[in-house]
């Protein structure tokens, strides 16, 4: 039934493909001031005057650029999503900008998801309140794994008074490393969903869930899905679930397992549509 399902799941996949022929249109490049210089950005936007609601979109650990393309194909993948509900996403390059390459396999990693990644995060809202074409209350950061880490600093509510309003509408995590989180009491102050893999073994589903509901009682709304077959990765097109080893590549984590689950695909898919039209 399982391998039916599968089938099923991508059939569909297909025919919706074939259906909407027309290419994602090349994005935007954003310059966007901040302490540290300039950070870069790529901008997909919908045709027409707006205001349209907002995603700012932030990359894993990977980076946000492919081996020739400017931005890989998974967060395509995404954009073309989120444009055809009316969004546009605005993905920060947080290691591009800074002269960096991918930061999966770094012992000492220079940009911190807590530090400079949330700082991206803020210098991205600031200059989307700035543009007149933008929804300025619906704006919800959005992150995959180490930029979903970011994403978790970005909405405690210790760093609500620092920035600029309104704030953010709401935030999606896909599988975050929840393991400090977990153990400062983390809260949310905005609607905040988690997506991760029960058998995620690069970072940590239990720790997610203990970061999750201990937070219940004193946070905005907090929800975590955890998908009991997905791995990490699991919202990639067309990945072969596979090991990872010491001959990796660069854009990918250091060790555990990656690949697509379609059903944890097309169900993260509708549960991320429906909480950013909160």
């Amino acid at each position: 039934m399982r391998f039916l399902s599968a089938i099923v799941l991508l059939a569909s996949f297909a025919v919706a493909c074939a259906a909407d022929a027309a290419p994602l249109p090349a994005p935007h490049p954003v310059e966007i001031p901040f302490e540290g210089g300039m950070l870069h950005a790529a901008l997909f936007k919908p045709d027409g005057d707006g205001p349209f609601p907002v995603v700012i979109a932030l990359h894993g650990c990977g980076g946000l650029t492919g081996r020739s393309e400017p931005i890989q194909a998974r967060y395509r993948d995404w954009a073309e999503q989120l444009l055809k509900e009316g969004k546009a996403v605005l993905f920060p390059d947080s290691y591009g900008s800074r002269e960096l390459g991918p930061q999966c396999h770094v012992k000492e990693r220079r940009i911190h998801a807590r530090r400079e990644r949330v700082a991206d995060i803020f210098a991205a809202r600031h200059w989307l309140v700035e543009q007149p074409w933008v929804a300025h209350n619906r704006i919800s950061p959005m992150g995959w794994g180490n930029g979903a880490s970011a994403v978790l600093w970005a909405v405690r509510p210790q760093l609500s008074s620092r920035h600029v309003e309104p704030d953010f509408r709401s935030a999606v995590a896909f599988y975050p490393d929840c393991r400090l989180s977990s153990g400062l009491g983390w809260s949310a102050r905005v609607p905040t969903l988690v997506l991760i893999g029960a058998k995620d073994d690069v970072n940590s589903p239990s720790a997610c869930h203990q970061m999750v509901d201990g937070a219940h009682g004193r946070s905005a709304l907090a929800r975590i899905v955890v998908y009991p077959s997905a791995y990490h990765d699991f919202d990639r097109a067309n990945l072969p679930l596979h090991a990872l080893g010491p001959a990796t590549d660069a854009t990918d984590p250091e060790k555990g397992h990656i690949g697509t689950d379609l059903e944890a695909r097309a169900d993260s898919q509708k549960r991320v549509a429906e909480w950013l039209a909160r």
